[in-house]
């Protein structure tokens, strides 16, 4: 599935003149009946960077400013039958419905995106994606948010506190929620730093876990931990997050095979390091990528 003129062209026609295309392809999606695969896995890429102002990968500041190449990528990444769908803020989302491109995936919307990258307030991350509602009505496979801790600063607590709201909300419909809590620090300078330190992680895995009225519907998104014993903290699925790339392929896929083996890892949520290689070879990164899943379970 590549970007043609035509296709490119045609989006951006229904775009400026048939709006209600969107909710159509909403409604038109055929869905998978099984959010796992028949392996017993998940594997989704991830697209909503660009919704919170995120949009450098390495040195390049501004790599996921340009859409066209970005849905380019996409696309080459869904086209692999072992990725299981997209996560994504409704932008994309809506933008690969219009290309046809995520019948038969699992498509989790991306819910907080309003702790802007860099901006004063970025821990109060107020929820400006979607809601629960919203997914449901979308019928989409779920939601996810973003939960930064940082002690010292009280913009965690309202994030805290609408994360949990949203668990609660989406259990009610059974909908996964996918939470993905991240311990941070400012450094003397004032810029965030992640706690990476085993007992970090596992605060921020068991504050997570206690989200919301119920746990029955949560899935936790962790970065490949050093000492994989940190997954020990949960009984939650657990899906490993790409983050930013390293700019070492073999290293990043080393490091997630060895998370992948311990018994809560289901799969993988992997963004720039496949959509945006070293090497430009987007196929070939998420080929490597899955091959690293299947042999892991």
């Amino acid at each position: 599935m590549h970007l043609t003129d035509a296709r490119w062209y045609d989006l951006l026609h229904t775009r400026a003149t048939d709006p209600e295309a969107v909710r159509r392809a909403y409604a038109d999606r055929r869905r998978r009946p099984n959010l796992l695969s028949d392996k017993g896995t998940l594997f989704l890429v991830a697209a909503d960077h660009p919704a919170r102002g995120a949009l450098g990968v390495g040195a390049d500041r501004t790599a996921m400013a340009d859409r066209r190449t970005l849905l380019e990528r996409l696309l080459i990444a869904l086209a692999n039958p072992a990725v299981d769908g997209v996560l994504g803020s409704p932008d994309i989302v809506e933008e690969l419905l219009l290309l046809d491109a995520v019948h038969e995936k699992i498509v989790i919307g991306s819910m907080n995106r309003g702790g802007l990258a860099g901006a004063d307030w970025e821990i109060d991350d107020r929820f400006t994606g979607y809601d629960a509602e919203s997914l449901v009505k979308y019928r989409l496979d779920g939601g996810k948010m973003l939960l930064r801790l940082v002690d010292s600063d009280p913009g965690t607590i309202p994030t805290l506190e609408a994360c949990a709201r949203a668990v609660s909300e989406l259990a009610e419909h059974g909908l996964l929620a996918m939470v993905e809590p991240l311990p941070y620090a400012r450094d003397a300078a004032g810029d965030l730093t992640m706690h990476k330190d085993a007992a970090s992680l596992q605060r921020a895995i068991t504050v997570a876990s206690g989200l919301g009225c119920t746990s029955a519907y949560t899935w936790l998104k962790i970065p490949a931990p050093d000492d994989v014993s940190v997954l020990d903290a949960t009984t939650l699925p657990v899906v490993i997050l790409g983050g930013a790339p390293s700019g070492d392929p073999e290293a990043d896929l080393s490091s997630w095979g060895a998370a992948l083996r311990h018994d809560v890892a289901r799969g993988l949520v992997v963004g720039r390091s496949l959509l945006y290689p070293p090497d430009g070879d987007v196929a070939g990164a998420v080929q490597a990528a899955a091959g690293v899943l299947e042999a892991a379970r």
